[in-house]
């Protein structure tokens, strides 16, 4: 079964009405039905794009955190052969919130890393609902070492609340170990290639999207912090999320114009969640367009050209 955002309940009520009224004809009503059915599942269509061609941030927000969005393993599936997982952070253990890999992607081999949320109960805990430790971003640093080391591209998939905010996890060096895995990208020798692809909560985020490019899909969000936690700072009130929402800045289209990220991945009308299929092919297609970007730059190039995208951000807007 569907499941709608609050906001989506006009189309809810729509598609409702469509599926009755399948169930409730037979080949023998004729076409009469069927032309109602048509009917009605033209205006759900065009009740669907108007609602999306105007979605505020932080029916942004709900979007990009719906629970059926594909996530890191679905867009793994759909974009890499050859995917070999790594574990461990060679230190202290293995964090299941970040995943690392080596993989091709479009025939080339490369190194890939991405917050995986979980899409039922056991893999949510499992995965720790996509906010890692300090392991998982020391993880990531040992898989940007060795994309340096030999030679490959980097491709992070990033979806994230943020990093766990745990006790242990502040005792483990959260700080530094986020710190040094975004010194790390930025420090890269080799091409890397960031995708926002639902939440980008804080430094939890930039850990691996410190990238010489960096895309979002349409309907994902990225922040130094969540909504409901600028509102509990700001006004200690988190009813008032949609209000920071709003001044945050945090949309995909708010970002491109103030140049913090490069370009933004259409998605299917109703969001990602609606199609998977269509809006993991259409992020290949953005990751393919960066790397060839990128292609036959040296190392110190490619320093160069990140070095100047972030030291860029705020000083032209």
């Amino acid at each position: 079964m569907r499941s709608y955002l609050d906001f989506e309940k006009p189309v809810a009520e729509l598609e409702a009405k469509v599926e009755e009224l399948r169930a409730l004809s037979s080949p023998d009503d004729g076409v009469s039905i069927a032309d109602e059915v048509q009917k009605l599942e033209g205006k759900a269509q065009e009740a669907l794009t108007q609602l999306y061609a105007s979605l505020t941030p932080w029916q942004k927000t709900l979007v990009a955190r719906h629970p059926a969005r594909p996530h890191f393993s679905d867009f793994a599936k759909g974009l890499f052969t050859d995917f070999t997982p790594l574990a461990g952070d060679r230190k202290y253990g293995e964090d299941e919130a970040l995943i690392g890999a080596f993989a091709r992607f479009r025939g080339e081999a490369v190194c890939v890393l991405g917050h995986e949320k979980g899409s039922t109960t056991e893999t949510r805990i499992r995965h720790n609902f996509g906010m890692a430790r300090p392991e998982g971003y020391r993880k990531a640093v040992r898989i940007m070492e060795l994309a340096d080391r030999f030679g490959l591209p980097l491709i992070s998939l990033v979806d994230t609340a943020g990093a766990y905010p745990g006790i242990g996890a502040e005792e483990r060096g959260q700080a530094e170990a986020i710190a040094r895995s975004t010194d790390a990208g930025l420090g890269l020798g080799v091409p890397n290639v960031a995708v926002v692809i639902g939440e980008g909560g804080s430094g939890g985020a930039i850990a691996i999207a410190a990238a010489n490019k960096v895309l979002m899909l349409e309907h994902a969000v990225y922040s130094v912090i969540s909504p409901e936690g600028a509102a509990s700072i700001l006004w200690r009130d988190t009813s008032k999320a949609q209000e920071a929402a709003t001044n945050m800045k945090i949309t995909a289209q708010d970002l491109l114009r103030f140049g913090i990220v490069d370009d933004i991945v259409r998605e299917p009308v109703g969001g990602a969640h609606r199609d998977s299929k269509a809006a993991i092919e259409a992020t290949g297609n953005a990751i393919a367009e960066a790397m060839g970007s990128l292609a036959g730059l040296d190392a110190d190039a490619v320093r160069k050209a990140r070095r100047a995208k972030f030291l860029a951000i705020g000083r032209t807007l």
